[in-house]
């Protein structure tokens, strides 16, 4: 099993020592504090992590994955300025997460003309279940509802916004969702909610946020077209990855392929939808109507198959750059 240690002033890859390698793997799994001196990492370097995160110890368990992840790095981001911390353990029924909801990577301007909110150091504390299971229900989660899910950096997961707009499209606002037509944050350009080029941006009370992929991250994950990317943990406890995944879903020697939502532009137009010419088509979730099989994902942008660290498969979401860019709704039992 990996551990992931990150501090500012010292990282460790646990491959290149190989007695403690070898001491981890006879206490299966039992967890130690390391560091390492003769290197110190400036504030201009960033950390950097192996695709190698764990095995699965079985098929019906995610223990054994990520287990051990623990980040605790000042960020000097001109807006964040704060220490990002994130603590995921396991602890053989739960997968538990301690953060404080600051980013770990380089963020846009906040305020911002289109988001006037100051990114804030939030109490994050969750545990999501080792054994999810596949439920016959589909769970909407995101804003009151609850977060989907969390990035491995403690920050939450939320596609959803609080605008809207009224039928006729004279009465919109960013942030009150009484209106019948639900205003999306990235399939459209009439409205401007201040996101950076993480896909993210800040809610009213300071908690950054993801409504898309998470690029920051990722670039500190070495996330590529070369590898499976698992980049957080969805509230069911399924995992989620970004972008790639293998082109045949059972096929880990498959070669890896961008993954598509299967969200289409409805064909037919609601009479009592705002005007078109003001507002085109992807302004509002209304518009999107799932299409079973016109692209590789369910309709939680997810899908059975294998992956690097569950080679007997699992149940697991993904990030896309297609619509709707993250989930917005799990498959699995809370």
């Amino acid at each position: 099993m990996r551990m992931l240690y990150r501090f500012k002033t010292c990282s460790i890859n646990l491959l290149t020592v190989a007695a403690l390698s070898c001491w981890l793997t006879a206490c299966n799994g039992e967890s130690t504090e390391t560091t390492e001196t003769d290197s110190e990492q400036t504030s201009s370097d960033q950390d950097t992590t192996s695709n190698d995160n764990g095995t699965a110890y079985s098929s019906d368990s995610t223990d054994g994955v990520l287990c051990t992840y623990y980040y605790n790095e000042y960020n000097d981001s001109e807006s964040v300025s704060a220490t990002s911390y994130a603590d995921w353990s396991c602890d053989g029924t739960n997968r538990n997460l301690t953060a404080n909801g600051i980013p770990d990577h380089v963020v846009g301007t906040f305020p911002n003309a289109g988001n006037p909110n100051t990114i804030s150091e939030q109490s994050v504390s969750v545990s999501y279940t080792l054994a999810p299971t596949e439920s016959t229900n589909v769970t909407q989660l995101g804003g009151p509802r609850g977060a989907v899910g969390y990035v491995l950096n403690g920050v939450k997961i939320d596609a959803d916004t609080a605008g809207s707009c009224n039928d006729s499209g004279d009465d919109c606002s960013l942030i009150d969702n009484s209106g019948n037509w639900s205003i999306e944050a990235l399939s459209q350009n009439v409205f401007d909610f201040g996101t950076d080029d993480n896909n993210a941006h800040v809610q009213p009370d300071g908690t950054y946020h993801y409504h898309g992929m998470p690029e920051g991250f990722i670039t500190l994950q070495n996330g590529n077209s070369n590898a499976m990317t698992l980049i957080g943990w969805a509230a069911d406890g399924f995992p989620i990855y970004a972008r790639y995944g293998y082109s045949d879903a059972l096929d880990a020697s498959s070669e890896l392929t961008s993954m598509t939502g299967s969200y289409q532009l409805v064909e037919s137009v609601s009479d009592s939808r705002p005007s078109t010419d003001t507002y085109p088509l992807g302004t509002f979730l209304q518009d999107w109507e799932y299409v079973e099989g016109s692209g590789d994902l369910d309709e939680c942008n997810g899908r059975i198959g294998v992956t690097p660290e569950f080679p007997e498969g699992i149940y697991h979401y993904f990030a896309t750059d297609t619509y709707p860019f993250f989930q917005r709704c799990i498959k699995g039992s809370l």
